[in-house]
């Protein structure tokens, strides 16, 4: 009986640490697209938002002026 009881417990917490690292994160949407913080309550819709990517920014060194990071000679700003 002990050992039904260890290995149920060891389960449900292997469980519980799989569980959490699939956690997108603390705001998520529901299905009416209303966003809600890990304990429930609703939150900014801002803070559900993927944030916007990166943009790479590439300077022309002769004019120093923005250009395409495909130009000729751009080199990263």
């Amino acid at each position: 009986m002990r050992s039904l009881m260890l290995a149920a417990i060891a389960a449900l917490s292997f469980a519980s640490i799989s569980h959490a690292a699939d956690a997108p994160g603390p705001y998520k949407l529901d299905s009416k697209g209303k966003c809600h913080a890990a304990n429930g309550q609703f939150a900014k819709s801002s803070l559900c938002t993927a944030p916007k990517p990166a943009t790479n920014h590439c300077k022309d060194p002769k004019t120093k002026k923005f250009t395409k990071c495909t130009a000729l000679g751009a080199v990263p700003a």
